[in-house]
């Protein structure tokens, strides 16, 4: 079976919802009409897809879709944007604890 699909929606709050389908036009049907009641979306309509992104087996778009859901608000629109280079730079640690950002001890 496939493909399968990891997307992005954006709610009527203007927050972002990440997904995983095998068909993307079906499951933006159900989050427009609140198909399924506790869901985040069913409360935050009407959703709009802002983007979605093809892959051939389910375990890489579930990867994939995991990973998104703990990227910053600017980290997605970075990706959606295809602003590459804008994405490495906010993937970088800038934690003061981080080796690049602390004190040279020999100078």
């Amino acid at each position: 079976m496939g493909p399968y699909y990891v997307y992005i929606l954006e709610c009527s709050d203007h927050s972002f919802y990440v997904g995983f389908t095998n068909d993307v036009k079906r499951r933006l049907a159900e989050h427009q009409t609140g198909f399924y009641k506790n869901a985040y979306t069913s409360t935050r309509r009407p959703v709009k897809l802002l983007y979605h992104l093809q892959f051939p087996k389910a375990h890489q778009a579930l990867q994939f879709e995991k990973q998104l859901k703990g990227w910053s608000r600017a980290k997605k629109i970075a990706l959606m944007n295809g602003k590459f280079e804008r994405l490495q730079i906010l993937a970088e640690c800038r934690n003061y604890t981080h080796a690049k950002y602390k004190p040279d001890r020999c100078s």
